[in-house]
C-alpha cells in the first residue's frame, strides 16, 4: 500500500475505449483516483469515500479538481469510523473493508462491488456512451447531462424509485421516468433483490433502466387502415348532437402530451363530447418485445393484433402514464387501433415507443441526468432488503415516529365548505362510534382571491380557533389543513415575500390564470431559498398554528405552478432557484419547502411531532416529519389496482409512511352526475369497500376524494354489506393499534419498513420477484387486495418455506403455493404467517380513548416466533432522548412456550401493570378471530419475564 502518487497506466491498454487510471492518492476516508481521460465525456477524476463497511460513495468529475458541494439529500449520520484498507492488485487498485471490496480497474476505471467472498454484485459499465456532455442551462448556466451504467446478474429484480403509477412492481427491462408530476413521486433510490441499493445523489430530472429516448412512432413504417404507407388513419368524430362530419386525415405521430399541443387539434373540432380513433397497421425493422408509453386522460383504448393492451379511464385534466409490451416481429405488419374519447373540454393523450433491449443489454441499468456538475452516488449494501434500506436512512436522515393519533383513521372530502359543515361529519362519527383521529380541511377555506392568505373566510368559518378547540377537547380529533407554496398576485402575503424577491416571477409575468372563480395569476414561493422557508412558516405560524393545527397537509409540491404545462415550460416556471437553475434542481421542490416547515415547528415547539402529508416526495424527505400521498388518482378499480405496486415500490425507496385516497379522488361522471343512482350506485359502494378494506392495511389509513361524499355513512345505509365492512376494517385497525403503533416505533429504532413487498421478506422465492398485488403489512399480515368488481375470490401465492393462516378462521395452509382464496363482498383475504404473534387492544374510538393495559395476545404455532412491543409518549420527541419502552415477546415452537420479557426502558405516563390473554392457534387447532374468545393463558405482567406453556 503506497500512499504516493502511482502509474498503473501501460501503453499497450492505450486504444482501451474508456478512460484509465493513471494515478492514485489515499485520503483519509477513501481514496482519490485521477484518470486518463481518452474522450471529453470522460471523468478525470473518481473518489471512493468509506462510509461505512457496506456503504461506498463515489464521485466522479470530468474537471480537474473536485466541486465538493453540499448534499440536498445525504446528511450522513455515520458517526463511527469503519476500518478499511487499499492495496493494488495487479495493476488494478482494491478498496476492501470488512463487509466489501472495491476495485477500479486500471484499464478503464470502472468501479466493481464484490461481497467480502470475492463475488461480483454491482460492476460500473462505460458502454460507449460520454459519462459528462456539456449543456447550457437556462440563464446560461453551464453544466453536465450525466449517464452511468451498471451490469448486474440475471436473475435479479429492481424495485423503489419512488412512486409511479403504471403498474409495475419490477422495473427490470423497463425505463422510469423520475420527473415530479401529480402522482408521480420521485426517490433516486433502487433496490436489487440481491440486496444492495444504489442511491444516485442528482436533483435534476432522471431517467433510470432503460434509458434510451422513446420513439415517436413515426420511426415505425405506419399504414393506414386500408394498408397505404406512410401515416395512420386518424378519425375526429365530433359530438352527435353537434351535427358535424367526422374529420378524417392521415398522421404520423399521436402526441397531444401538454397544453402546448392542445391547439393541435383539427380547426374547428371540440373534444367535448368527441371520439378519436387511430387505426391501421404499424410495421417495426426489428424482432421482439416492443415498449409503449401511454400518458393519457379520457377512456383510451389500444389493440394490436386485435388484442386489448390497455384499457383506462383517467379524469381529463389529470393524465396519467400507462405502459404495455407487445411482440412485433420485423417486416410483418400487425394490426393497430387506438379509441379514445376525451371526456372533457381539455384532454391528453401521446403515444411513443421502444425497441426491443439488445441482448447485451439485458443485463444492465442505468441513471441518465440532465443537469450536474458531477456523477454522486452511494452504493448500500446489506444482508437483505431492510438493512439495504436502513443504509440509505444512514445517509439521508431516520424517519421519526409519527404521532399515535396519525396511525388511526383520517376523514377527508374535497372539500368541507363551512365549519358547520365539518363539525357535523366529526359529530356523527362520534355518535355512531365509529372510530376516527384526525379530520382534514382541504384547500379554499379562504375568500375566493386570498389564496396564499392562509386565512379563513369569515363567512364560513366564523370561528376557526373555537373550532379546533371543541374538535380537541369534545371530540379528541385531531385537525390537518391543507397549505399550498402558492400566492395570488396582490394579496399581502404576496407583497411580503415579493418585496424581498422571493416569488418565481414567469408565471406573473405572463398572465397565467387558475382556475378558481375568474381566474387569478398566481405564482409560487423559492422554497430553496432559507429566507422564503423561514417566511413560509412564519406565515403559518401566526395564521394557523396559533390557532391550534396539528399537521400540515402540502399539496402541490411537485412543484405544480402550472398543470399539464410542458416540462421545459414548468422549468420555466421555477426559474431561477436561489440555488441555480432549475434543471439541476428540478425534483427536490418538496424536500426544501417540507424542511422549512419541519424545522420551524420544532423552532417553535420543539417538543410536538411534526406531522406533515405532502403530494410529492424526493430522497431524505422521511427526516422531515412527511408522509406522502399517491396525488389525484381515479375512482376506479383498474387505478386502485395500480396503487398497490406504486405504495410497495414507494416503501422500498426508503420512505415509510404512505397512503392512497381512500375511494380514489376524482370520479367518472356515471357516479357524480347525477348523484349515482342503481348499477352505478352499488358499483360505487364496492369500489369503497374494497379500497377501505386495503387502505385498513397501509401505513396511513385515510379517506379523501372528491363528490359523491367519501364518510362512510355517505357511502351506504347502516344495514349495507358496504357500511358493515367498511366499518369492521375501521375497528379492527383500531384493535390492532398496538401492533401498528408498534410498527412505528420499529420504523425509527430499527429502521424498519411496515408495507412490505414479499420480496422483502421472502427473497429466496424467486416467485415472489413479480408479484405487486399482495404484501406483508409489518412482519406478520399477508394483505390480499380484491379489486375487481363482483369478485369473491382471489388468486393468492402463499410464499414458501413457511405455512399461513387464514386470520379470519384460523385454518392452516401450506407455503409455496397459489390458492384461491375466498373474498366475500364483506372481507379481503388476509393471512398470518407461521409463528406471528399478533396483539389486539381494546375496542377504542380513538388512539389514546384507553390504555392497552387488557392485551389479546394471538400467538400462531408452527415456528419460533417474536414480537417487540413498542410505546412511548405518544406525540412528543421525547422518544429520541431515551423515553420510550420495549417488551420482547417471544415464542418457542419446540417447548410450546411463550415468553413475555422484561420491559426495557420506561418513559412518563408508562403503564406499569397490565394483563395478556393468550390465544393459540395452531395447525390442529384453529381458532377463529374473537376477541372475547376464551383465552389459553392470562399473563399478569408487572415488567418482569413471564414464561408461560401453551398446551
Amino acid at each position: 500500500m503506497r500512499n504516493t502518487f502511482y502509474l498503473l497506466l501501460l501503453a499497450s491498454l492505450s486504444s482501451f475505449s474508456g478512460p484509465t487510471v493513471k494515478s492514485f492518492k489515499k485520503l483519509d476516508d477513501g481514496v482519490l483516483v485521477q484518470l486518463e481521460k481518452k474522450a471529453a465525456g470522460d471523468p478525470q477524476f473518481v473518489k471512493l469515500r468509506v462510509v461505512s463497511d457496506k456503504i461506498i460513495q463515489v464521485v466522479s468529475s470530468p474537471k480537474s479538481a473536485f466541486e465538493d458541494l453540499p448534499s440536498l439529500v445525504v446528511v450522513d449520520g455515520q458517526k463511527a469510523k469503519p476500518q478499511w484498507r487499499i492495496q493494488e492488485n495487479g495493476k488494478d487498485l482494491v478498496l476492501t473493508t470488512d463487509a466489501l471490496k472495491v476495485e477500479v480497474a486500471a484499464n478503464t476505471g470502472e468501479v466493481t462491488f464484490y461481497d467480502k467472498n470475492g463475488k461480483v454484485v454491482l460492476k460500473e459499465n462505460y458502454g460507449g456512451e460520454d459519462t459528462f456532455k456539456p449543456v447550457q442551462l437556462l440563464n446560461n448556466e453551464k453544466s453536465y447531462s450525466l449517464h452511468k451504467t451498471f451490469d448486474t446478474s440475471s436473475d435479479e429484480a429492481w424495485y423503489g424509485l419512488g412512486q409511479h403509477q403504471a403498474g409495475l412492481l419490477n422495473y427490470r427491462g423497463w425505463q422510469v421516468d423520475l420527473t415530479q408530476y401529480n402522482s408521480v413521486a420521485v426517490v433516486p433510490f433502487m433496490v436489487s433483490s440481491r440486496n444492495y441499493g444504489v442511491l444516485w445523489d442528482n436533483t435534476s430530472i432522471t431517467k433510470f433502466g432503460d434509458v434510451r429516448p422513446y420513439q415517436e412512432i413515426s420511426k415505425l413504417k405506419l399504414y393506414t387502415k386500408d394498408q397505404k404507407p406512410g401515416a395512420l388513419t386518424a378519425t375526429y368524430i365530433s359530438d352527435p348532437k353537434s351535427g358535424k362530419a367526422p374529420i378524417v386525415r392521415q398522421e404520423k405521430e399521436i402526441n397531444y402530451e401538454f397544453l402546448q399541443q392542445q391547439d393541435d387539434f383539427p380547426e374547428g373540432y371540440s373534444l367535448e363530447g368527441g371520439t378519436i380513433t387511430w387505426e391501421g397497421f404499424i410495421e417495426s425493422d426489428e424482432t421482439g418485445e416492443h415498449h409503449f408509453t401511454m400518458p393519457s386522460s379520457g377512456y383510451v383504448k389500444v389493440w394490436i393484433d386485435n388484442k386489448v393492451l390497455l384499457d383506462n379511464w383517467r379524469e381529463a385534466w389529470n393524465p396519467g402514464l400507462s405502459v404495455f409490451a407487445h411482440e412485433l416481429k420485423k417486416g410483418q405488419k400487425h394490426a393497430f387501433r387506438i379509441e379514445w374519447k376525451p371526456d372533457g373540454g381539455q384532454s391528453y393523450l401521446a403515444l411513443r415507443y421502444l425497441t426491443p433491449i439488445s441482448q447485451q443489454n439485458k443485463d444492465k441499468f442505468s441513471f441518465a441526468s440532465e443537469a450536474g456538475d458531477e456523477i454522486d452516488y452511494y452504493f448500500v449494501y446489506g444482508n437483505n432488503m431492510d438493512e439495504v434500506i436502513s443504509g440509505y436512512r444512514t445517509l439521508t436522515g431516520d424517519a421519526q415516529v409519527m404521532p399515535k393519533w396519525a396511525m388511526g383513521f383520517w376523514q377527508s372530502r374535497e372539500r368541507y365548505k363551512t365549519q358547520e359543515e365539518l363539525m357535523n361529519v366529526v359529530k356523527e362519527f362520534r355518535e355512531r362510534h365509529i372510530p376516527i383521529d384526525n379530520i382534514v380541511q382541504d384547500w379554499s377555506y379562504w375568500e375566493e382571491d386570498q389564496w396564499g392568505s392562509q386565512e379563513f373566510d369569515e363567512k364560513r368559518f366564523p370561528d376557526p380557533k373555537g373550532m379546533i378547540d371543541e374538535l380537541h377537547n369534545k371530540y379528541n380529533v385531531h385537525f390537518m389543513i391543507s397549505t399550498w407554496p402558492k400566492f395570488y398576485e396582490g394579496i399581502d402575503a404576496y407583497k411580503k415575500f415579493d418585496e424581498k424577491g422571493l416569488l418565481y416571477k414567469t408565471s406573473i409575468n405572463e398572465g397565467i390564470r387558475d382556475w378558481i372563480g375568474k381566474g387569478y395569476v398566481s405564482t409560487f414561493y423559492d422554497a430553496f431559498n432559507p429566507e422564503g422557508r423561514k417566511m413560509f412558516w412564519e406565515l403559518l405560524s401566526e395564521k394557523l398554528y396559533s390557532l391550534g393545527v396539528d399537521a400540515w397537509w402540502q399539496d402541490a409540491t411537485e412543484p405544480d405552478i402550472l398543470s399539464n404545462s410542458s416540462i421545459e415550460h414548468r422549468k420555466t416556471l421555477m426559474n431561477p432557484t436561489y440555488l441555480g437553475a432549475a434543471d439541476k434542481y428540478f425534483n427536490a421542490y418538496v424536500l426544501v419547502h417540507n424542511k422549512g416547515i419541519y424545522e420551524g415547528q420544532r423552532s417553535v415547539n420543539p417538543n410536538e411531532r411534526v406531522f406533515i402529508l405532502t403530494r410529492s416526495a424526493f430522497a431524505g424527505l422521511q427526516r422531515y416529519g412527511a408522509a406522502t400521498w399517491s396525488g389525484d388518482i381515479a375512482s376506479t378499480f383498474p387505478e386502485m389496482a395500480r396503487q398497490i405496486p406504486a405504495g410497495l415500490n414507494f416503501s422500498m425507496s426508503g420512505l415509510p409512511y404512505w397512503t392512497t385516497d381512500i375511494g380514489g379522488f376524482f370520479v367518472e361522471n356515471k357516479y357524480d352526475r347525477p348523484e349515482p343512482q342503481g348499477d352505478a350506485l352499488e358499483e360505487w359502494r364496492e369500489l369503497n369497500t374494497r379500497w377501505y378494506q386495503f387502505g385498513t392495511f397501509t401505513p396511513l389509513y385515510r379517506a379523501h376524494g372528491q363528490y359523491p361524499y367519501r364518510e362512510v355513512f355517505n357511502i351506504a345505509p347502516e344495514d349495507h354489506k358496504a357500511y358493515q365492512s367498511i366499518v369492521y376494517y375501521n375497528k379492527l385497525r383500531y384493535r390492532l393499534m398496538p401492533y401498528i403503533y408498534s410498527l412505528a416505533g420499529h420504523v425509527y429504532h430499527n429502521d424498519y419498513t411496515i408495507m412490505r413487498a414479499l420480496v422483502m421478506d421472502f427473497g429466496a422465492d424467486k416467485k415472489v420477484q413479480n408479484i405487486g398485488d399482495q404484501f406483508m403489512f409489518g412482519p406478520s399480515l399477508l394483505i390480499n387486495p380484491v379489486y375487481e368488481r363482483h369478485a369473491t375470490s382471489r388468486k393468492v401465492y402463499l410464499p414458501a418455506n413457511t405455512g399461513w393462516y387464514n386470520l379470519y378462521d384460523g385454518k392452516y395452509v401450506q407455503g409455496g403455493q397459489e390458492v384461491n382464496a375466498d373474498a366475500p363482498y364483506e372481507r379481503m383475504p388476509i393471512f398470518v404467517k407461521e409463528g406471528a404473534i399478533l396483539p389486539y387492544g381494546p375496542e377504542i374510538e380513538y388512539t389514546t380513548e384507553k390504555p392497552a393495559d387488557l392485551i389479546t395476545l394471538y400467538v400462531y404455532g408452527g415456528k419460533d416466533g417474536k414480537f417487540e412491543l413498542y410505546e412511548d409518549e405518544n406525540t412528543n420527541y421525547n422518544y429520541e432522548n431515551g423515553k420510550f419502552a420495549t417488551i420482547p415477546i417471544t415464542y418457542n415452537e419446540a417447548s410450546k412456550t411463550l415468553t413475555i420479557g422484561k420491559r426495557q426502558g420506561e418513559f412518563d405516563g408508562m403503564l406499569k401493570k397490565r394483563a395478556f390473554n393468550v390465544v393459540f392457534v395452531d395447525r390442529n387447532n384453529p381458532k377463529a378471530l374473537q376477541f372475547d374468545a376464551k383465552p389459553v393463558r392470562t399473563v399478569k405482567y408487572t415488567g418482569k419475564a413471564k414464561t408461560v406453556k401453551l398446551q
